[in-house]
Formats: C-alpha cells, structure tokens, sequence
C-alpha cells in the first residue's frame, strides 16, 4: 500500500505553496489536502472552540475549513479521514518561518498538532513570498518528506524547513533557530466614526545567531532544516528553583 500523506497550510487552501505541494507529493504517495479557506498567518496553534467548523470540498483530495492550521489537522485527524497518514506536511508557506516566527507560526502549528496527535511532521516556507516558480521548491519539500519517510523521527520531533530565494548552495543544513530582531509598528487611525483603530506590524531590522543558525544557512543559498519539539521546559534551571524558599 502506498504511503499516505496528509497536507495543511495557513495561507490557505487556494495558496500555489499547497498546490505545488500537492502535485509534487501525489506523484509519490496517496495525500489529501485540508487547509483554511482563508489566510490564517500569525495564528499561531489557535483552536476554534465557540462556534462550529464547516469543510467544503473544493477539488479532488482537497478539502477546505472555515478555520485554523490546527483546526485543519484536528479535524482530518480525529473527524473525518478513515486511514490514518505516515506523514504530515505544513506548507509550502509564502514567506520565511525563522527564528522567533516559528512561535506565531499557522504553519509551524499546523506541524505541531500533527506531533501532538501522534503523526510525523514537517513544516515548509519559501522565504521569498513573491515567488511564482513554486515547483523547484515542492521537489526540495519532497527530497525531505522521503528523507523523514525513511529515517522516521524521534518521538516529539518535527521539522522546520525554509527554502532560499535561490538554492546556491545546493546544500541541506541542520540548523538551530536563530533571533530575529523588530522594530515593532503600531499604526493608529481613525475609522469614519471618528474612533481609534490599530494595526499591528513589523520592520525587520537583523537577526542574530551562530553560523548553525537557520538564518545563517538562508544567507548562504542553503536549505534550512532545524529540528523542533514541543517540551517548553527550562530543564537546565529545574535543580537552581528547587532551592528557592516561596513565603
């Protein structure tokens, strides 16, 4: 029996990253696609629990939600598919997840609830999210799929792959995340009412890490592999706390 992948994204279902996907892994495996039926960016793992979800099919295998990443896993996964998949992948995402993104990541969350539920996962970005020529990227995607696929993961593990503008150094790196800095921007308006509004933005300003970190690897045409897990747990200060007195 072929092997069975599930596909999820955060720029929806309608986003060529997920359509290039999808060609590039139906030619290899069995997949379905289940996305939002809208952008869902900066969404984080948000869950939808004050109103009820509704799916749409929308083509052969593909399936869109009126909700989140995490949503579209949740629900394939424990609502309606009747086999369960040997690989999860989230993307391809328009746009980089480096650094500190991965914590208000749809995409890295799409990923993640995959983990959480047990399945094998990857997430994927384009850093450059002009690019329209998305079938380069899909094959790199796949090479890692098979690499995951063949190897299998340490139980809790996912990855985070960013593909380069341009891959010049034909080079897959293990990488570490690194820190993206920001100018925070915070537009206030005033709607036709004549009351406040806000829009919230970012100015990238640099990023810092070692020569291991993702961003390093980007700058060099590489692609960028950095393994993740969901252990939030500060271990290295567990035995320093334990001798605090709390009066």
């Amino acid at each position: 029996m072929r092997k069975f992948v599930l596909l999820t994204n955060d720029d929806g279902i309608t986003s060529p990253g997920i359509r290039f996907l999808h060609e590039a892994v139906a030619g290899v495996w069995d997949c379905i696609s289940v996305a939002p039926d809208r952008e869902q960016s900066a969404q984080s793992h948000a869950l939808t629990l004050t109103r009820p979800l509704r799916m749409e099919k929308i083509g052969e295998d593909m399936m869109s939600v009126d909700g989140t990443p995490t949503d579209c896993v949740m629900l394939a996964l424990r609502g309606f598919l009747d086999r369960r998949p040997d690989l999860v992948i989230s993307g391809m995402n328009c746009g980089a997840n480096l650094g500190d993104d991965v914590i208000y990541s749809g995409t890295v969350a799409g990923a993640a609830e995959a983990i959480i539920l047990g399945i094998p996962s990857i997430a994927v970005s384009m850093v450059e999210p002009s690019r329209t020529d998305m079938a380069w990227a899909a094959g790199i995607a796949l090479k890692v799929a098979k690499a995951v696929m063949e190897k299998s993961l340490p139980k809790g593990v996912f990855l985070n792959v960013n593909i380069p503008p341009e891959w010049i150094g034909k080079e897959f790196e293990i990488t570490c995340l690194g820190n993206r800095s920001y100018r925070e921007v915070i537009t206030r308006k005033l709607d036709p009412r004549g009351k406040p509004y806000y829009w919230i933005g970012g100015q990238q300003e640099a990023w810092k890490g070692t020569g291991k970190s993702d961003f390093a690897a980007i700058d060099r045409g590489n692609v960028s592999i950095t393994p993740l897990h969901l252990d939030m747990t500060a271990s290295h200060v567990i035995d320093e706390m334990e001798s605090w007195r709390f009066e």
